[in-house]
Formats: structure tokens, C-alpha cells, sequence
């Protein structure tokens, strides 16, 4: 067993908004860097890890400016010890680049260990809708294959630990000769001087409103085995309207990336799950517009949910309604969420593209879910703030994508709180 006083730092790859990361953060490890690709992401990340070292040094009232927008990115960065805003490592991972990460991840060890390393590939080579979405199967994507760099990280770094998240369609994926990823990654991890264990975890079983299922493999250095971390489950018996009820209405087209006033809590879950600090600013309850199309949809997935608590088939919608070119498969591209039910469905990365996979349960406001109540859904805490940058590909923030994308930060806590237990 570890000295539970001592900080176990970790560096977390493939990061996107930090997800995985706030849920160890939560459990008492110590992040050394994070390594991400995408440049919005990282500007999340280091605002994150702004928000932490000024925390810890009694200043949030800095951060405080900074939502409020009273200070710039720039200037609440230069309030931050400059290691903290440089351990996040803009960078692709692959062969290229390698050389340069591992520079700054030793320089930023300098004289210490890594303990532990997290993170999972993106998930859209293994995702069975990608692969059937994908006229080559997803088969040649060179993110089939970032495994092999983590492998790297692990036998350069050789940390105790280290988990690796994916999604459950990595089970079945296979390459050009019909031979499973999995299998191949963790022969690898094993060459690499680790046994693996894996189960496939689903947030709501861990106080999550949120139906996610997730394939969490966890590597321990050396051949034993029986280490699994099975986290503790949890269930509130709350439902989703509890991510709703202290948030404003808003029509389309309605709110802003800023503070917004909530309303009186009267729960607990909100608190419990470390999602609402009173202290703090709520921000990004915005409501992107809606075209008359759109909004004349949701009324029917709302009223077909209403009525028969049925979801809608995108093919039984009138011929002059759709517009969509793929329909023959993810035909329920329209959902509801249910604020009657214990957990909503998955919240997706492609609402960024165009907003159409969640509608407000409340008809009054006929809308797609604002990106903090998909960030609620996904436990990040009211004080996560999600950075925007210009989007030449889409023309629309990111923050969706950013959200859609990462492990529901409760669900990671759980994971991490067992792994210290176990450690």
C-alpha cells in the first residue's frame, strides 16, 4: 500500500477537456502534464489547471474576474505558475512528435516519478456507428493505432499503473486481417511489462444521470493479477430534472457563454456529486438557435415522448422535414431528455456539428440542451470552464464536442478513489 499522504502524479494522454483528469484530480492524484491535440481543449485544460493553483492558494476571486470577464485569458495565465499552464502539451500523438512530448513531460518530472498514466485514444476507430458511417469501416484510420504509441509512454515512464478508457464498440473492432485491436493492444502492454484487466463500466451505476458505457482497462506493472479497482457504485435515486431545476429558461437562441443567475436548489445530488458550488459563477447556458425545421421536430419528438413515451424513428417524420442523408442508420438522431426518467441517453460529441440529439423536456422550451446542462449530465462541476476558439471547420464553438467527448467526471473519481485503495 501507498503512503496515502504522499501525491501520485500521473500524466493523462489523448486529455480533450480533462474529463478523466478532474476525476483523479478529485481523488488526490497530482497531474503532470496533459498531452491533447486539440487547441480549444487545451485551452480548457489550462484554464482548469489555473482554476486548481489558484484555489489552492486561497485567490479564487481571480477566477471569478475571468468568467465574469472582468480579466483576459492571458492575464488570469500570467496570475498562474508558469509549470501549471505548461504542463498542458498541445500536441498530436504519433511517431513525429514523440520525441519533443517526452522532453517536456521530463522536464516538467523533472527528479520525480510518474505513478500513473490515463487517458484513451478517441474513440471514433472503434465507435460502431463511426465504422458503419464509414465506407472503409474505419479499416487504414491511423487512430486505430495510437495504442502503440501509449505503449511508449508506458515503457518509457514505467508508472505503477495506468488506465486506459474506450468505447465498448473497441470489443469488436477489428484491422485489415480480421484480428481484434484489443487483443493486439494488450499483447502489447504486455510486452510492455503489464498485465491488463477490464470491465465495461456504465456511468449510472456510479451516481451519473447519464446512461455511458465505457471499456476501462487498467495495466499493472509486473504479472500479477487480481488488481482490478471495481469503483463503488452509487445511485441517488434522483431523476434528471435534477440537472434542469436550478437552471433559467431559455428559448432558442437564448443565454450566453457568461454568468447566468440560477434559481434556488432545493436538492442534494447537485452538491454530492460536486457539480454546483454556490460560490462560483454558472456559465455556457446557451441555447443555440433553432430553425423553424428544427423547432417543429421537437415538437413532435416531444409530444410522441409525452404520449406514448416512445422515441422518434427519423424515417416516420413527414418527407418535407428530412433533411438528413444518412437514413439507414442512427436513425434516433432526435431524443428526449426525459426529466421522469433516472438517466438520460449518452451525451454526444456531435451536437457540435449540428444540435439536433437532445430536446428540453419542458415544451416551453423547445430547444436543444444548452452546453451546461450536457456538461451537468456529464458531472463536470458548474465551475469547468469550457474555452472557445474560432472553429474554420464548423463556424460554432467547440464546447459541445469538448463535453460530448470526455468520461463523466464522477464516474472517473470512482474509478480513481478505488485505485488508491488498491494501489
Amino acid at each position: 500500500m501507498c503512503n496515502k499522504q504522499n501525491s501520485l502524479k500521473y500524466l493523462d494522454l489523448f486529455a480533450g477537456a480533462g474529463g478523466l483528469s478532474e476525476g483523479f484530480i478529485r481523488a488526490g492524484f497530482e497531474p503532470v502534464a496533459h498531452v491533447e491535440s486539440d487547441p480549444a481543449a487545451c485551452f480548457t485544460l489550462r484554464t482548469r489547471m489555473a482554476w486548481h493553483w489558484l484555489k489552492s492558494k486561497g485567490c479564487e476571486a481571480h477566477y471569478v474576474n475571468y468568467l465574469k470577464g472582468n480579466i483576459s485569458r492571458s492575464a488570469l495565465y500570467e496570475l498562474v505558475m508558469e509549470p501549471h499552464i505548461r504542463s498542458v502539451i498541445n500536441a498530436e500523438i504519433g511517431e513525429p512528435a514523440l520525441p519533443a512530448i517526452f522532453q517536456k513531460v521530463d522536464g516538467l518530472l523533472g527528479n520525480s516519478k510518474l505513478d500513473l498514466i490515463i487517458g484513451g485514444p478517441p474513440c471514433q476507430a472503434y465507435s460502431v456507428v463511426g465504422r458503419s458511417r464509414d465506407s472503409n469501416r474505419m479499416k487504414g484510420d491511423k487512430r486505430n493505432y495510437l495504442y502503440i504509441y501509449y505503449a511508449e509512454f508506458l515503457k518509457r515512464y514505467k508508472p505503477s499503473y495506468f488506465v486506459f478508457e474506450n468505447v465498448t464498440g473497441l470489443m469488436s473492432a477489428r484491422d485489415e486481417d480480421g484480428n481484434l485491436y484489443f487483443d493486439a493492444m494488450r499483447n502489447l502492454f504486455r510486452e510492455a511489462g503489464y498485465e491488463t484487466e477490464f470491465m465495461t463500466l456504465s456511468s449510472e451505476d456510479y451516481g451519473v444521470l447519464q446512461r455511458r458505457k465505457r471499456i476501462i482497462l487498467v495495466g499493472k506493472r509486473g504479472k500479477l493479477t487480481g488488481f482490478y479497482p471495481y469503483p463503488e457504485k452509487w445511485n441517488p435515486g434522483v431523476r434528471v430534472k435534477e440537472v434542469f431545476s436550478d437552471l433559467p429558461a431559455l428559448a432558442a437562441g437564448q443565454g450566453a457563454a457568461g454568468p447566468c443567475r440560477t434559481k434556488a436548489y432545493h436538492g442534494t445530488w447537485l452538491y454530492e456529486a460536486g457539480i454546483r458550488n454556490d460560490d462560483l459563477p454558472v456559465t455556457w447556458h446557451q441555447a443555440r438557435p433553432n430553425t423553424e425545421q428544427d423547432l417543429e421536430i421537437y415538437r413532435i419528438v416531444v409530444d410522441l415522448w409525452n404520449s406514448r413515451k416512445a422515441r422518434l424513428d427519423y424515417n416516420a417524420l413527414p418527407d418535407r422535414l428530412k433533411t438528413h442523408r444518412h437514413r439507414d442508420s442512427f436513425l434516433d438522431r432526435f431524443k428526449v431528455v426525459a426529466s421522469d426518467l433516472p438517466h438520460s441517453h449518452t451525451v454526444v460529441a456531435h451536437i457540435a456539428k449540428d444540435g439536433h440529439y437532445y430536446i428540453h423536456p419542458d415544451i416551453s422550451q423547445n430547444r436543444s440542451i444548452t452546453p451546461r446542462e450536457a456538461a451537468r449530465l456529464q458531472t463536470f462541476p458548474d465551475d469547468y470552464y469550457f474555452e472557445s476558439i474560432n472553429d474554420s471547420a464548423t463556424g460554432r464553438t467547440p464546447a459541445f464536442r469538448q463535453i460530448g467527448n470526455a468520461v463523466p467526471v464522477l464516474m472517473a473519481e470512482k474509478i480513481a478513489k478505488k485505485l488508491r485503495e488498491v494501489w
